[in-house]
């Protein structure tokens, strides 16, 4: 889950993906045209338009049931009805991937996932494997 951090560049949320088998850092950037979400993981840095954090939440709390993350690279199979599917088709919000650097646009789900937890919208499972979410139930 979280360590610490604000959210922003300078103060990143230090995170662990939803086994808990690694750390990374994420924040938002609102001075990138469209706004992101940027994934420092090691060297490697990936970003999600903000947008999919919202868009992510209405869509698990449309579905109403715990959904499969699906992790995958990009040009990787996924399974259909997961989140990684989701965040890749080109019937979702922004008509195909969130993920804004072309090599780099994969993981979707397993990094925005424990975002969406972090910030409320969403409960996550942290098993080993096979880890789904469903929205947060508000109240």
């Amino acid at each position: 889950m979280i360590t610490y951090g604000d959210g922003t560049a300078e103060d990143p949320w230090r995170l662990k993906t939803p086994p808990g088998s690694s750390e990374y850092q994420a924040w938002r950037d609102d001075t990138r045209d469209p706004p992101a979400l940027v994934v420092q993981v090691g060297k490697t840095q990936l970003s999600y338009q903000w947008r999919a954090v919202d868009d992510a939440a209405d869509m698990l709390r449309d579905r109403g049931e715990w959904i499969d993350l699906g992790n995958a690279d990009e040009g990787k199979p996924v399974k259909d009805g997961t989140l990684e599917a989701w965040a890749r088709d080109e019937g979702n919000p922004v008509g195909g991937y969130y993920g804004l650097r072309k090599g780099y646009r994969g993981r979707f789900a397993n990094y925005v996932g424990p975002v969406l937890e972090l910030l409320g919208l969403a409960e996550l499972e942290h098993k080993p494997r096979g880890n789904r979410i469903r929205a947060r139930e508000l109240g």
